[in-house]
């Protein structure tokens, strides 16, 4: 029997729970699916939140044959035989031809030569791409492709959001076995929002395991299903939880743990350079002015990473964790920094000081811009309402 999330997938928009700001009445995606135009496109988003199920929305509605691939399993060969099929076919029907859609899961995964290779097909119109990635696609797609595709930003779904792919699980179970019906306290339905974080079909897995294997939604059920789960998590389904084990231990400068959580990333396949990705973040967040050089140690691991990669490129990860491990840690770089934006947000546009504003013309000079600068002043040259703030100490 298909897993739960799969039988759930909605079908067509109105059954689409999240991202009102692209599937809500007017909005891009909206308009696009229902006036049936279609192009190449590029979800970015965290996982769980529906860009499979878009992809495969788009194609059902804009009445075009579907193709979905992996980039993590997909090799060149399987593409080829996709486009080769789709070439064939433009040949036959000339000016009635309809692109197939290919969509692509995690296709930062991609390397630039796979990348390249999808590109002409892109640009002639041979196939509509939808691409899907966790990542930033200014990084991990290269221009060429990225250029050719529009963006969407999808985001984590919200609590409510999450509430209602429980209240539908539910009905689905209910309906489909009205002689043991279930239900869900709500202490449950609040656990079990605070576990998906933001995820619908991490949430749907871990309703799907208690089902399967205890029939109810009870709090220790769910539990007991939960270290079931994990204990044969191959696959890296703990992806968040465990960089952030990960991150977690190197802050506390515990190289053991840091070491291990590390293993267990490599060892299910998690991208090189999303790990060390994330050791450059903590360089700046946590070691700052502690150790300056902690972020070019971080930086030439990710420049071996991305010149080496898998095997050898662990390597490289652990000689790195291992440093930043051993560095002295300071957060008062980071922690200054967002206490500036704070009050960026809540203030606004203050006026900028006169005396340290630009004065390139006359006119400027005479209204007093530069006025009574001094290149080393030890005043505040903050605007008025913050100039005794300290946010670095």
């Amino acid at each position: 029997m298909p897993p739960l999330a799969a039988l759930l997938r909605p079908q067509n928009l109105d059954d689409f729970i999240g991202q009102e700001h692209l599937v809500g009445v007017g909005k891009p995606l909206r308009t696009l699916i229902d006036q049936g135009g279609i192009f190449s496109i590029l979800f970015w988003g965290p996982p769980g939140v529906g860009k499979t199920t878009l992809a495969r929305i788009i194609a059902q509605k804009t009445s075009r044959d579907f193709y979905e691939v992996s980039a993590v399993s997909a090799g060149k060969s399987e593409i080829k035989e996709i486009i080769t099929a789709a070439q064939s076919q433009q040949k036959g029907l000339l000016s009635n031809y309809l692109a197939p859609v290919l969509f692509v899961d995690e296709i930062h995964r991609f390397n630039k030569a796979q990348q390249d290779f999808l590109l002409p097909y892109v640009e002639n119109g041979t196939i509509i791409l939808i691409g899907a990635t966790t990542e930033n696609p200014s990084f991990e797609v290269i221009p060429a492709l990225l250029s050719r595709c529009r963006v969407f930003v999808l985001n984590q779904l919200s609590e409510e959001e999450l509430l209602s792919v429980i209240d539908r699980a539910i009905t689905y179970w209910n309906t489909d076995h009205p002689t043991a019906k279930i239900s869900a306290s709500s202490s449950t339905r609040s656990w079990l929002v605070s576990y998906a974080n933001g995820d619908a079909r991490q949430l749907l897995t871990l309703i799907d395991n208690s089902l399967e294997l205890y029939g109810n939604l009870k709090s220790d059920s769910l539990k007991n299903a939960l270290q079931s789960f994990l204990r044969y998590d191959k696959k890296g389904e703990g992806h968040y939880d465990t960089i952030s084990a990960f991150i977690k231990s190197m802050r506390a400068s515990n190289a053991d743990a840091a070491l291990y959580y590390l293993a267990r990333m490599v060892e299910s396949g998690e991208d090189p350079k999303f790990i060390a990705r994330r050791m450059i973040i903590f360089a700046s967040e946590d070691i700052g002015l502690a150790q300056p050089t902690a972020l070019v140690v971080a930086n030439a691991v990710f420049s071996a990473v991305e010149k080496i990669g898998y095997p050898e490129a662990q390597i490289n990860l652990a000689h790195g964790v291992a440093y930043l491990c051993g560095c002295k840690k300071d957060r008062s770089a980071y922690d200054a920094y967002f206490a500036a934006l704070a009050d960026v947000k809540k203030m606004g546009n203050l006026p900028i000081p006169l005396e340290i504003r630009n004065a390139p013309t006359k006119l400027m000079t005479e209204l007093g811009y530069g006025e009574g600068y001094e290149a080393y002043s030890t005043k505040s040259l903050l605007p008025e309402k913050l100039k005794n703030k300290k946010y670095i100490q």
